[in-house]
């Protein structure tokens, strides 16, 4: 095995663009792999980026019905024809010029990534252009047209995978990923998400656990409005490393979405840069401790475009090439002044928010009267069963 991690990444990525009035700005992509640039992680030995090739409709269909793909390819061909029954060319997901072929081309890197880990090309792979967790096998949704995070698990289980977990950090709910393993006990999905009462897509509840042959297989922890760091890493660890060394996956496939953060516009959770980081780094750990490392790391969601995002995306690369950045670093002043340039913004002078996350483990106690202890039990009480787990065993 290669010692290098991958970074799938090619410049036509931004052309993922719904317009300029739409929240998922492709700037938010540029100014990622430039600032992965400005710190000198493309040119170690310890991170290779390689352009990938576009999905082919056979790949594609490894997760999307072929009247599907036919209906996105017509909507890129012509934004007018676009099928709004399919998704397409509605307020959230918009149909734009070569649509199909630039949305093939994101899920073919999510595609190589889980070649490159499950051949042992490299140990972690990571397509932080990816990450379009809500796309459903027949339809756009949410601003996702293909679903890149479950074409990843659908190509390691063809190569021979029999036990896969998928771990959604976004702050809202991977339900397009959740759909397509629904019934497959080989997939451990878990999305750790603001509470669907309060976000779109409304789904995500503690009772959704799976299909009647893949029972517990399905986890979701749907968190209060309003909580941060402590209590959302709190949340993380009562109930993500239990599932994942009861379900010994073989790799694991996660969805960095970068909306959790307290500056995001378009949820109500509060996380710092800090917080996230730290997730990225417990992912990492759990991906060496029960993968064997095999590690699929994607994007996601993430509306601060300029000082949440690229720092956010360029300590999860860091992290996957073990080279992680000291959070105190000064962002390069050239990217800055890219910044300034690009959007006219101030961007951020440090790679941190400032913050030292630290939360009080569950199996320190819990307060049932807390609104963040009782979602916590409310999913270890749905899932932890099925796993010959006691949802109550370190408390």
């Amino acid at each position: 095995m290669s010692r290098a991690a991958q970074l799938l990444w090619d410049d036509r990525m931004t052309g993922y663009d719904f317009g300029t009035w739409h929240p998922m700005k492709p700037v938010r992509l540029r100014l990622t792999f430039d600032l992965v640039r400005a710190f000198g992680l493309d040119t170690g030995e310890a991170l290779r980026v390689l352009a990938p090739a576009a999905a082919t409709d056979g790949e594609l269909a490894l997760v999307h019905t072929p009247e599907y793909i036919a209906a996105v390819r017509r909507a890129g061909e012509d934004p007018s024809a676009a099928d709004p029954a399919r998704g397409l060319g509605t307020d959230d997901t918009p149909a734009f010029k070569n649509m199909h072929d630039v949305s093939a081309l994101i899920a073919g890197a999510s595609l190589a990534a889980a070649d490159a880990v499950w051949q042992g090309d490299a140990p972690h792979a990571v397509n932080f252009a990816g990450g379009l967790h809500h796309a459903m096998p027949g339809a756009a949704a949410g601003f996702c047209v293909y679903n890149d995070p479950a074409l990843a698990i659908a190509r390691l289980l063809e190569r021979g995978a029999e036990r896969v977990v998928y771990v959604d950090v976004d702050v809202h709910h991977g339900d397009g990923v959740q759909a397509a393993f629904w019934n497959d006990p080989r997939v451990l999905t878990i999305s750790l998400h603001e509470s669907p009462r309060f976000l779109f897509p409304g789904t995500g509840f503690p009772d959704e656990t799976g299909g009647p042959d893949a029972e517990g297989t399905a986890v979701n922890v749907a968190l209060p409005p309003g909580i941060a760091d402590a209590n959302w890493l709190r949340a993380f660890d009562a109930v993500v490393p239990p599932l994942v060394e009861a379900f010994r996956p073989q790799a694991m496939v996660s969805q960095h979405g970068a909306d959790t953060h307290i500056e995001d516009p378009l949820a109500h959770l509060a996380l710092t840069i800090d917080g996230q980081r730290q997730a990225a780094v417990a992912l990492h750990d759990l991906a060496h401790r029960f993968c064997d490392g095999r590690w699929i790391a994607t994007g996601g969601g993430g509306y601060a475009a300029t000082d949440v995002v690229p720092r956010i995306w360029t300590h999860l690369v860091a992290e996957a090439a073990h080279t992680p950045i000291d959070p105190q670093s000064e962002l390069p002043f050239e990217w800055r002044e890219q910044v300034r340039i690009m959007t006219g913004d101030t961007a951020p002078h440090r790679m941190t928010d400032g913050r030292t996350p630290d939360f009080r483990p569950f199996s320190a106690g819990y307060d049932p009267g807390d609104r963040l202890d009782q979602a916590v039990l409310a999913t270890r009480r749905a899932v932890f069963p099925a796993h010959g787990i006691d949802p109550l065993f370190d408390v």
